[in-house]
């Protein structure tokens, strides 16, 4: 895959509002970005830790995948993710070998980044996700 970066922990909170205060005071950092993404059904907010990134996701919807794994799983970590360039080339190659694609072309997705999934079947139980920073190739 060769992944340049861990580019964001994603975790699922019931609460967006009550987990930004909770996260500034622990970690001392202020949320630098807070974005609905409609598509997604989800609020997001980043903070960022050194190169890394944590994005709280908040369902907008009880529909979302964010509240189904809420409603399975409880609040925690979601995904992780992964910053790639040429992320269309690195979905082809992953589905070459055997990856189970959740997005087969990657779609926008929050802080300026094209994102797609790769399903926790075939990622020994953890929801990966690849991020391509839009604006850098």
């Amino acid at each position: 895959m060769q992944a340049s970066k861990i580019e964001h922990i994603g975790i699922a909170v019931k609460d967006l509002d009550k987990s930004i205060s909770l996260y500034e005071e622990m970690l001392g950092y202020e949320c630098y970005k807070v974005e609905e993404v409609k598509d997604q059904k989800v609020r997001t907010a980043f903070f960022k830790i050194g190169e890394t990134k944590l994005e709280l996701l908040e369902a907008t919807d009880p529909s979302s995948p964010i509240a189904r794994f809420i409603e399975k799983r409880g609040e925690g970590m979601h995904h992780l993710a992964f910053a790639v360039s040429n992320i269309e080339e690195r979905l082809m190659n992953m589905e070459k070998k055997g990856i189970n694609l959740i997005d087969k072309k990657a779609r926008k997705g929050a802080d300026d980044l094209n994102i797609a999934f790769l399903h926790p079947g075939s990622t020994s139980g953890v929801l990966i996700e690849l991020c391509e920073n839009k604006n850098k190739k």
